[in-house]
């Protein structure tokens, strides 16, 4: 049975099938966990079914981000810091229409 109450962002490993997953989604409403796996499927389990699952605690694996495609590359810039001249300027809200340089065609 699960001991630990299920909380955002932590990552979990299933003793009986050896499977990583993140807790992605809680809703209090509807007594529903939804957890993402390495392989990027979702998957719901009630609170009631949460108990029951046999649970360890995992450290999120350092090649997490395969699941969703993403790499260093697909940032300009992943170090720099976002300063916009003025914050409270409602153009800073403003979207561009063009994206790194890249236009529509």
């Amino acid at each position: 049975m699960s001991q630990f109450v299920p909380k955002l962002g932590r990552w979990y490993q299933d003793k009986e099938s050896g499977q990583l997953f993140e807790i992605v989604s809680l809703d209090a409403d509807e007594a529903n966990v939804q957890v993402q796996y390495l392989d990027g499927e979702i998957a719901d389990f009630e609170f009631d079914v949460w108990a029951e699952l046999k649970l360890r605690t995992a450290a999120a694996p350092e090649d997490w981000r395969t699941a969703f495609e993403l790499d260093d590359a697909d940032e300009s810039d992943p170090d720099a810091a976002m300063h916009p001249l003025q914050w409270a300027s409602p153009l800073s809200a403003i979207e561009p229409d063009t994206i790194l340089a890249l236009e529509e065609f």
